[in-house]
């Protein structure tokens, strides 16, 4: 019997997801909170509820925490050491430390020349002034966020100054994109190990929304993007070598451009929009991998 672990959030529903797949084609399942881990690096044992981590076959990423933050990181560097000393994890640690970091993900992808909206990075208010300025409107992001939590949208004007004062003062280093027309969706555009799975679209509902996330109201729908849209997006994932992953990408003026490469995103959109379970996927395909190890 393969016993594989499942990093995750108890009561989310993707973790509960990918456990319960888990345990379908195992028999077996563990579903792991890394803030209850205890690493021991001299013996390289990882213990969980009385489980040795390190003594698992693989674990499989689902959510490294409640929200995404700073922190994070830290957690993904224990399981990195498991990684280093032999353990299969999906996705890798280390890759999913590129795209944890809004902006590291960004960089690698304007590294790789994926079309983007206009972004300026910066820790001074002149210079966040002069890049609304210069948009007309833009969406000021976290650096480490998801689903739109803590974004906001701040338009050239009288109080510009004002209003960037009050948001660096929750977040030092500003992310500022300039706010694109990109109609009532999006795209998520979903694959593992490397290959196309299929893509689910965000629809707005509501007119006054800015984003499309479910989160903002948005619901999901099935979508078949023409095959420009697939190989941009398979272009955005490469670098990034993520066992399961999904692309954010959006149309503006006819041209599309990618918003940011997802290291847990596409479960419920996967199986709402087009009746695809993922979580059954990810699992075969970890067997697999595991398998082909002999």
């Amino acid at each position: 019997m393969m016993r594989i672990g499942v990093v995750g959030i108890e009561g989310g529903w993707s973790s509960e997801k990918l456990t319960e797949a888990v345990h379908d084609q195992t028999g077996y399942s563990l579903l792991v909170d890394m803030g209850s881990v205890r690493l021991e690096l001299p013996t390289g044992s990882a213990w969980y509820k009385g489980v040795d981590l390190s003594g698992l076959d693989a674990l499989i990423i689902k959510k490294i925490g409640f929200r995404y933050s700073p922190d994070l990181l830290d957690r993904l560097e224990l399981l990195r050491f498991l990684s280093e000393r032999g353990m299969v994890i999906c996705s890798d640690p280390e890759r999913i430390l590129r795209v944890l970091d809004r902006l590291s993900c960004t960089v690698t992808l304007q590294a790789n020349g994926i079309p983007m909206p206009p972004t300026s990075i910066t820790e001074d208010i002149g210079q966040a002034v002069a890049a609304v300025d210069e948009y007309g409107e833009a969406v000021f992001k976290p650096l480490y966020s998801t689903k739109a939590r803590g974004m906001c949208v701040i338009k050239a004007g009288s109080n510009v100054r004002a209003q960037i004062e009050d948001y660096q003062g929750h977040h030092p280093i500003m992310y500022i994109q300039q706010k694109l027309e990109i109609g009532d969706h999006d795209m998520g555009v979903v694959f593992l190990g490397g290959e196309y799975l299929a893509t689910y679209s965000r629809c707005k509902q509501t007119e006054d929304a800015w984003n499309t996330t479910t989160a903002a109201g948005g619901k999901y729908m099935k979508l078949n993007p023409p095959e420009r849209i697939i190989e941009l997006a398979r272009r955005a994932q490469e670098p990034f070598g993520l066992d399961f992953t999904c692309v954010d990408v959006a149309i503006h003026q006819d041209r599309p451009v990618v918003f940011e490469v997802s290291a847990f995103g596409g479960f419920r959109g996967l199986l709402e929009a087009c009746q695809i379970d993922a979580a059954s996927m990810y699992v075969d395909y970890v067997i697999r991998r595991l398998n082909s190890r002999g």
